[in-house]
Parts: structure tokens; C-alpha cells; sequence
């Protein structure tokens, strides 16, 4: 580093399951062989405000947002499909992208997501929240500002 102090552009945070997380403004430090690593402090913080980039984004939730969401709020597909009113297989073929998740469904897990996650969504109405479960071809990257972890936000 020679003096200076070197950031990441963007830290890909595929730990969380899901491949289009980044991170911005992350220091890395060195592990034990000098390596740069970096370390994720408050990872329930940092979950949350993925999960509310989730469910407020105006477009169809992939099937591995809807497993990111799913294991935030601690259920299992069973206990998810019940709530929905679908079966445990059709919640397994969404999150496998086998076949488009149910828009009313998703509406629906959405609520559930700002309920069971206590998330800070502007417009939770159910026709506010029907509108953003628009298909999409393509999942849009979520990007988290993650200068300050104790206070994780969706990047500008």
C-alpha cells in the first residue's frame, strides 16, 4: 500500500447467495499470508439493506432473491408456500428459475419480507408493491454503500 490508502471499487458479495451484491467503499485488510481480504462486519445489517433493495426494486424478484429473502425471514419453503398458497414444489421451481414467480405471490412474500424483516419501505400498499413485480429479463445489480458498516445504505 506504501502509504497510501487503498480501497475497493466494489466488493462482490456472492456469500450471500445471490450474484449481483457489490459493495462500495470496503477497506480491505491483510490475512495472515499478506493477502488483501476483506472482513464483513454487521452481516445482519448489510442483509437487511439487501433485502430491502429486494423488495423495493421495481422489477421481478429472481429465484435467488426469492431464496435470499425466504432464509432471511427463517422459513422454509413449506411454511412460505403455505402463506402464498401454492405448493412447496412451485416455491422450489421460482427459486430454481424454472418457471416465473407468481406475480400475486410475489407481492405478497414482499409484504411479508417488510413485516417479518421490519424493512423501511416507502409505498407498502399491496397495489404499490403489485406494481414493482414487473418480469425482467435480467436481475439489476444491488449496490450497497459499505463505508460505514453500522449503517449499511443502497448506494446513490
Amino acid at each position: 500500500m506504501n502509504g497510501m490508502e487503498w480501497k475497493m471499487e466494489a466488493y462482490h458479495y456472492t456469500e450471500c447467495g445471490l450474484d449481483n451484491v457489490l459493495i462500495e467503499g470496503m477497506v480491505p485488510c491483510k490475512d495472515d499470508e499478506g493477502d488483501d481480504v476483506c472482513t464483513i462486519p454487521n452481516v445482519l445489517g448489510l442483509h437487511r439493506v439487501i433485502a430491502e433493495s429486494i423488495v423495493e426494486r421495481e422489477a421481478s424478484m429472481t429465484g435467488a432473491e426469492l431464496r435470499f429473502i425466504r432464509t432471511e425471514m427463517g422459513m422454509t419453503q413449506a411454511q412460505l408456500a403455505k402463506v402464498v398458497h401454492h405448493d412447496s414444489q412451485s416455491v422450489g421451481r421460482w427459486e430454481r428459475n424454472e418457471f416465473a414467480i407468481d406475480q400475486t405471490a410475489e407481492a405478497l412474500i414482499r409484504l411479508l419480507a417488510i413485516e417479518q424483516l421490519d424493512l423501511n419501505i416507502d409505498g407498502k400498499t399491496v397495489s404499490q408493491l403489485s406494481e414493482r413485480c414487473i418480469p425482467s429479463a435480467s436481475s439489476k445489480q444491488i449496490v450497497i454503500d459499505g463505508r460505514d458498516p453500522s449503517h449499511y445504505k443502497q448506494a446513490a
